[in-house]
C-alpha cells in the first residue's frame, strides 16, 4: 500500500450482493468445518477475509501490543484467528465466541482509519481512500482494533471493511438480525441446542415447584404458590407462578388484580432470617371502589400475616428509564468519544465532565435505596412493598440488590443467576424493549439491567471476599446483554416467552400447563431455539469459564460506621412504636403516614373504619425514623476478630470515593480509539493510564497520612476511623478507580498491582497547603484510600498541582 494514495474506490462495486454470498457459501454448514483457518459455526459462512492484520491487545491480553492474522467477517461476528493458534477440535463443541471475536450485534460503529483522514463507514456509504485501520465501536464500550499491513491487497482491506458495515446493521427497523437465523436456525445447530442440559444449580423459576423450593430455602411461611394466573389472564406481565398469603383464597385473589397497575398485585420475593417479608408492586388503580370484602383481600396481600408494612416509593426519588439512558449515551460518549463530531474533552474536564453524566449519581442512589430496605428488614415482623408504577424497572433493581445484600446464596454464581432470573427474567422485565435489539423503539431503550449490573461491582468491589462471582463474571453478562441470541431476552414477560418458544399464534391461550400445546400452522416461520444466557459453556471457553468464580472466605466483622444518611446499628424496639395494621410510606429516606397512601383509608370506604384501627399520625413514627436516623460509632478496636454475621447486610460506603466507575467495563476500550495509529510500542502509555499511576500513589500516600498521625495531634484530638471520617463528606465526589484495599492485599505486595509499563517520567507534586481541591462546588478523588497506613508524613496535594502532559500522547 502507498502511503497517500489518491486513488479513490468505489466500494459497492467491488462487494458483491451480501444475500448471494450467503446462498453461494451454503454448503459450509458442516459443524466444526475449518474455513480459510477459521472453525464455523455450523451453518455459518465466511463472506470476507483479510490477511497480514494485526490486532490492537489489551493490556489484560499479555501486556498489550499487537497480535498477528486473519481477519474474517461471516454473517455472524468479525472473527480474527491469530497465526500461532492451535487448529480446533472438530469433535469440541462449538463455541459462539472465541477470545478476539466480536458479533455483528455488538458493534455500533465502523470506523477506517486512512493516511490523513478518518471516516465512520456507513452501509449506504462509500469509502474512498484505502483504510490502513479498521476501527469497531461495540455497544458494551468495548473497542476493537485492526491494523492492515502494507502487504495487506487494498482490495481485501476495502471489501471486509465494507462488508461488516452492510451486515452489522439490520436489514430494516423492526427486524432481527440475519445471522440469528443463518446461525442458530441450521438443522445441526438446533439439534446441538435441544440436547443442551441446563444448569441444574440454579433454580429457573418456571413452574409450581421452583417456587415451593424458594419458599423452603428461604424459611418463609404462611405463604403459598398460586397458579391464578397459570394461563396469563389476570395479567400479562406476570408470570404464571406467584407467591400470595395463605389466607387468601384464589377466587378471592381475582378480585385484587384489578386495583393495581396491569394487573401486578403485591408478591412475595424474599424473606429476611429475623422474619421479615420482601414484597414488590405496580402502584394503586385511581377511581376503582373498594368494597368491604376487597379490603380485606388487599391488606392480607399486603400484611402477609405481619403486624406492621412499609411501603418504598420509588416513583420520586429513583431516576426514570429515560435518565438512566440518557446518562449512559453520556457516559459512553465520554468513554469512547463520538466519533461522528469533533468534540473532544480534554484531560482536566474529564473528570467534570463524569460527574455531569450523572450515571455514578444513579448507582449512589440505587446503592443506597437498598441499604435502606436492607436496614429494614433486618428489624423484623415487618412488610416491605416496593411501589413503582408499573413494577417492571426500578423494583427490580431495588429488589434484587436487597438480597445481594442480605443473602450469602445471591452472591454465588447459581445464586445470583437465580436471582436474575426471579427478579429480572420471570418478573416481567422489559428486556426486548429496554435493550432495543430492533432498534426501532428509542423511546423504550433505557440500560436499567446494566445499571444493576454496575451496582452489583460496586458491592463486589467493596467486598470482593464475600463473593463468589468475579468481576470477570459480571464483565461476561454485561457483553451477553448485548447479543441478541438468548431468550433470557428476547421477549418483554414470561407469556411472550413462552408463546416464541412454543410458536404459538397470538390468539392462543395455553390450557392445563405449557407441555402439551399445539404448534403453529406448518407454513408459519419457525424462529431458531434461542439457548439461555446462563449456558456459558456455548459462549465462552473453559479457560474463561474459570475465572467466574473464586473461593468465597468469612471475612472479620467492621465495627459500625457512619454512612451518609445510614445507621449499621440499629435499634431492635422500633416496632413497639407502631400499631397493628399501622402502614408507613418510606420516601426520601423519611417516615410519613398520609391519609392517602392506601386508597381505601383516604375516608371513602365508610364501613373500613369500623373494623379497623388507624394509625396514628405522629406518634408511630420516632422509631423508625431511629431506624434510619440514629447514628453511633464504636471503637475500631472492638470486635476485630468476630466473625461475620451472614444475617448482616453488606451496606455499602456510599461516598463519593468509594462509588467509583467501573474501569474494567467502561474504561477498557478508551485506550484505543485516541492513539491507535500504528504500531505502539507495548511499553508505552496512553495519557490516561499514565494519569492513573500517577494518581494511584498520590492515593496511597494520602491514606498512610491519614490513618496514621503525628503523636502531638493525637493527643489533642480522639482518633477516629477513616471510613467515618470519609462518609462526614459530601456524597456527590465523583471515584474514578481505586487499587485493592489492603485488607485483601499485603502491603508487601503493594507494587505488584501497578501497570505493567512504568510512567516515562517521574513527578513529584509540590509542597501544598492544608486545603481541599474542588470541582465546581463537588469533591472529586480518584483513587480510594487504604486502610493500613506505612508512613507517618502528611500528604496532602496542592490545589494548583497540575498532572504533566508528555510529549507525544494526545487524550
Amino acid at each position: 500500500m502507498l502511503t497517500g494514495s489518491k486513488t479513490t474506490f468505489k466500494v459497492r462495486q467491488l462487494v458483491p450482493d451480501i444475500k448471494e454470498r450467503m446462498l453461494s457459501h451454503s454448503s459450509v454448514h458442516t459443524r466444526g468445518r475449518d474455513v480459510l483457518g477459521l472453525c464455523c459455526l455450523p451453518g455459518e459462512c465466511v463472506l470476507q477475509r483479510a490477511v497480514l492484520v494485526r490486532k490492537k491487545r489489551s493490556v489484560k491480553e499479555e501486556g498489550g501490543g499487537w497480535l498477528s492474522g486473519t481477519l474474517f467477517c461471516t454473517h455472524f461476528r468479525v472473527a480474527f484467528v491469530p497465526q500461532d493458534s492451535q487448529r480446533p477440535d472438530d469433535n469440541a463443541d462449538p463455541v459462539l465466541l472465541g477470545d478476539h471475536d466480536v458479533a455483528l450485534a455488538s458493534i455500533d460503529k465502523v470506523v477506517a482509519v486512512g493516511p490523513s483522514r478518518t471516516k465512520l463507514v456507513t452501509p449506504n456509504g462509500s469509502l474512498k481512500f484505502t483504510p490502513e485501520e479498521l476501527v469497531l465501536y461495540c455497544r458494551d464500550l468495548r473497542v476493537f482494533c485492526f491494523l492492515f499491513d502494507r502487504l495487506t491487497p487494498d482490495a481485501q482491506a476495502m471489501e471486509i471493511t465494507y462488508t461488516i458495515a452492510k451486515t452489522y446493521q439490520p436489514l430494516k427497523p423492526g427486524t432481527l438480525l440475519s445471522f440469528q437465523n443463518s446461525a442458530l436456525g441450521s438443522i445441526e445447530m438446533k439439534q446441538f441446542l435441544s440436547n443442551r442440559r441446563r444448569d441444574p444449580n440454579m433454580n429457573w423459576f418456571e413452574c409450581s415447584a421452583d417456587w415451593e423450593q424458594e419458599l423452603e430455602r428461604a424459611g418463609a411461611t404462611g405463604w403459598r404458590v398460586s397458579s391464578v394466573n397459570d394461563r396469563f389472564e389476570m395479567s400479562t406481565s406476570l408470570p404464571r407462578f406467584t407467591v400470595v398469603p395463605h389466607r387468601v383464597l384464589d377466587t378471592e385473589l381475582k378480585k385484587t388484580f384489578a386495583h393495581f397497575n396491569d394487573g401486578r398485585i403485591p408478591r412475595w420475593c424474599w424473606r429476611h432470617p429475623r422474619g421479615s417479608d420482601l414484597l414488590r408492586m405496580a402502584s394503586f388503580q385511581n377511581n376503582i371502589y373498594h368494597e368491604k370484602d376487597d379490603i380485606r383481600n388487599l391488606e392480607l396481600v399486603l400484611f402477609g400475616g405481619q403486624q406492621m408494612c412499609v411501603i418504598v416509593d420509588l416513583g420520586e426519588e429513583m431516576p426514570s428509564p429515560a435518565d438512566i439512558q440518557v446518562a449512559h449515551t453520556r457516559l459512553r460518549t465520554l468513554c469512547l468519544g463520538d466519533i461522528s463530531s469533533s468534540v473532544s474533552v480534554p484531560d482536566d474536564k474529564w473528570l467534570s465532565t463524569l460527574e455531569s453524566t450523572r450515571w455514578l449519581d444513579y448507582v449512589r442512589c440505587c446503592l443506597r435505596k437498598a441499604a435502606e430496605v436492607a436496614c429494614l428488614l433486618r428489624g423484623g415482623h415487618m412488610t416491605v412493598v416496593l411501589q413503582e408504577s408499573e413494577d417492571r424497572d426500578m423494583n427490580c433493581v431495588i429488589s434484587s440488590l436487597v438480597q445481594v445484600m442480605c443473602d450469602p446464596h445471591c452472591r454465588t454464581v447459581a445464586g445470583f443467576q437465580s436471582l436474575v432470573q426471579k427478579e429480572w427474567i420471570t418478573a416481567g422485565h422489559k428486556f426486548l424493549s429496554r435493550i432495543n435489539y430492533h432498534r426501532d423503539c428509542d423511546k423504550e431503550e433505557a440500560p436499567v439491567f446494566l445499571l444493576f449490573l454496575d451496582c452489583v461491582w460496586q458491592l463486589w468491589s467493596q467486598y470482593p471476599a464475600r463473593f463468589q462471582l468475579t468481576e470477570d463474571y459480571l464483565l461476561a453478562l454485561h457483553d451477553s446483554v448485548q447479543l441478541p441470541l438468548f431468550s433470557s431476552f428476547m421477549a418483554n414477560s414470561q407469556r411472550e416467552r413462552c408463546r416464541r418458544s412454543q410458536h404459538l399464534p397470538q390468539s392462543y391461550t395455553p390450557v392445563n400447563g405449557l407441555r402439551k400445546l399445539p404448534m403453529g400452522e406448518p407454513d408459519e416461520p419457525v424462529d431458531p431455539p434461542f439457548p439461555p444466557v446462563w449456558d456459558w459453556a456455548l459462549q465462552y471457553s473453559s479457560s474463561r469459564r474459570a475465572r467466574f468464580t473464586q473461593p468465597v472466605s468469612q471475612a472479620a466483622c467492621l465495627p459500625p460506621v457512619l454512612n451518609g444518611n445510614l445507621n449499621t446499628n440499629l435499634e431492635r424496639s422500633w416496632h413497639n412504636d407502631g400499631l397493628p395494621g399501622s402502614v408507613f410510606l418510606l420516601s426520601r429516606s423519611s417516615f410519613s403516614n398520609p391519609s392517602n397512601l392506601l386508597p381505601w383509608r383516604s375516608g371513602n370506604s365508610g364501613s373500613y373504619w369500623k373494623s379497623h384501627r388507624r394509625a396514628p399520625s405522629s406518634e408511630g413514627l420516632s422509631g423508625l425514623e431511629r431506624l434510619i436516623r440514629a447514628c453511633s460509632l464504636s471503637d475500631p478496636s472492638e470486635n476485630t476478630t468476630t466473625i461475620h454475621d451472614p444475617i448482616e447486610p453488606l451496606l455499602p460506603l456510599l461516598i463519593g470515593p468509594c462509588v467509583r466507575v467501573w474501569r474494567g467495563c467502561y474504561l477498557r476500550g478508551a485506550l484505543h480509539p485516541q492513539a491507535f495509529s500504528h504500531p505502539m510500542s507495548s511499553c508505552s502509555q496512553h495519557p490516561l493510564d499514565q494519569l492513573a499511576f500517577e494518581v494511584q500513589e498520590l492515593g496511597e500516600k494520602l491514606a498512610q497520612a491519614s490513618v496514621r498521625r503525628p503523636e502531638n495531634q493525637t493527643r489533642q484530638q480522639e482518633p477516629r476511623r477513616l471510613e467515618s471520617n470519609l462518609n462526614q463528606n459530601a456524597n456527590n465526589g465523583t471515584f474514578l478507580f481505586s487499587s485493592r484495599s489492603s485488607q485483601h492485599q499485603p502491603p508487601s505486595s503493594r507494587g505488584t498491582t501497578r501497570p505493567t509499563n512504568p510512567p516515562r517520567a517521574p513527578w513529584t507534586a509540590p509542597e501544598p497547603p492544608r486545603s481541599a481541591q474542588r470541582i465546581n462546588g463537588k469533591h472529586t478523588f480518584l483513587f480510594g484510600h487504604q486502610q493500613e497506613s506505612q508512613s507517618d508524613q502528611r500528604y496532602i496535594p496542592s490545589p494548583s498541582a497540575k498532572y504533566p502532559k508528555h510529549p507525544g500522547n494526545t487524550h
